[in-house]
């Protein structure tokens, strides 16, 4: 009986019955349950058997076939094992193909796949900007799989000393491309911008560098004139520094308030998560002097913002609370500045629990508290802290003697 060359062209051609069909030496006929036919080359590799396809009966003649099968043998012979080698070398190929992605392609790639994912607008406008800006004029044309620290280094030692947060977030950036680069086998080996153990040996940690830039904030003594001055003034960017000012709320979240966020009936405006730093939804109790001021805006049918611009169903730009400030003649105040006000004034002046202030400022407090302060006693709690501070910026400048309502310990 023959043990080599068992299998012949009309034998092959016959073969319906899903299985294996040893041609002999590794050699097998597979057919499959649907009746589909290839090469299969078995062996065996350090104690464990191994099978590797050698390609369809349409393609692959019986001849081809053996010279596939012997030339996996005379590897095995040498110690090579011919599916890692196989495996490598469409690997190199990858790698080679790999060189005619760039890294503008590749971060444009990332970006397109993770925008959906990103809720803050914001976020997602500074990504492609940054890059642009930074980025893609040094190492953007380059290959992502030849990008190493040099070249990242070429990128943020520019930057790392004078905008330290900026050139932050590109190293993230960069090494955010990187990372989906070798996941999509467009490069390999370790990612050259990464900080902890790499970088951190190279640039001096931004904390090192950083200057620490404080918002220009208006003394809360003052803020009594100050709301005189501004509500005799005409129009809707200065009732929008009005409303931002007595929420202590960010621009960003005054500007793009909307109507259907306002609930008049339990006087609560509602900004919602996707519109928040911090990416959870933030209640705020408003007081009477807010409400006041809502309910004497004008309103354009169709419209649902509250704060609106020139352009027809468009909020104020960024640029209009600022622009208030400017023809008030106090370009030493920022509008994000009165938070600090507001800040301020609370320490110094009431005896409000901190962790009630932080939850009007929408800053980080931490689930359990933050759980608490939502509940119906701390939101009413949470709401004469509002109309007290309504309150204070009704009244002329003063020299800021402690309010009368005092919180319990229990606060």
């Amino acid at each position: 009986m023959r043990t080599i060359n068992k299998l012949t062209a009309q034998k092959i051609e016959n073969e319906t019955k899903p299985g294996l069909y040893a041609d002999g030496l590794g050699l097998y006929l597979q057919v499959s349950a649907v009746g589909t036919k290839s090469w299969l080359f078995r062996f065996m590799r350090d104690g464990r058997a191994r099978k590797m396809g050698l390609g369809s009966v349409n393609t692959v003649s019986l001849k081809l076939a053996r010279k596939k099968a012997l030339d996996c043998r005379l590897k095995l012979d040498e110690g090579i094992d011919p599916i890692d080698e196989r495996s490598e070398v469409k690997e190199a190929r990858k790698l080679e193909a790999a060189k005619a992605v760039s890294f503008k392609e590749a971060a444009e790639k990332y970006i397109a796949a993770h925008k959906p994912t990103w809720k803050n607008a914001k976020h997602a406008d500074q990504w492609p900007a940054t890059l642009k800006a930074y980025v893609y004029p040094v190492i953007g044309d380059l290959p992502v799989s030849k990008i190493d620290v040099a070249l990242v280094l070429k990128v943020l030692e520019p930057i790392w000393n004078e905008k330290p947060e900026t050139a932050t977030r590109v190293r993230g950036r960069i090494e955010s491309v990187l990372d989906w680069a070798k996941a999509r086998h467009f490069r390999s080996g370790d990612n050259p911008a990464r900080w902890r153990g790499h970088l951190d040996k190279l640039l001096p940690a931004r904390s090192k560098v950083a200057k620490v830039k404080h918002h220009p904030a208006l003394p809360y003594r003052e803020i009594g004139s100050f709301m005189t001055e501004l509500r005799a003034m005409e129009g809707v960017s200065p009732r929008a520094l009005e409303f931002a000012i007595l929420t202590a709320t960010r621009t960003g979240e005054t500007i793009g308030a909307k109507w259907q966020e306002i609930d008049f009936e339990h006087r609560m405006w509602v900004v919602p998560a996707e519109r928040m730093k911090a990416g959870k939804e933030h209640r705020v109790p408003l007081s009477e002097a807010a409400i006041k001021l809502l309910k004497a805006l004008p309103r354009e049918e169709g419209s649902e913002y509250v704060f609106l611009g020139d352009k027809k169903d468009k909020p104020l730009s960024n640029m209009a609370l600022l622009m208030v400030l400017r023809r008030m003649e106090r370009g030493d105040l920022t509008t994000h500045g009165f938070r600090s006000t507001f800040r301020d004034w609370a320490a110094e002046t009431t005896a409000y629990a901190n962790e009630m202030v932080e939850m009007a400022l929408a800053h980080t407090v931490g689930d359990k508290v933050e759980a608490a302060y939502r509940r119906g006693d701390m939101v009413e709690k949470r709401r004469r802290l509002m109309k007290d501070w309504a309150d204070y910026c009704a009244l002329p400048a003063r020299t800021g003697e402690v309010v009368s309502i005092r919180s319990s310990v229990n606060d």
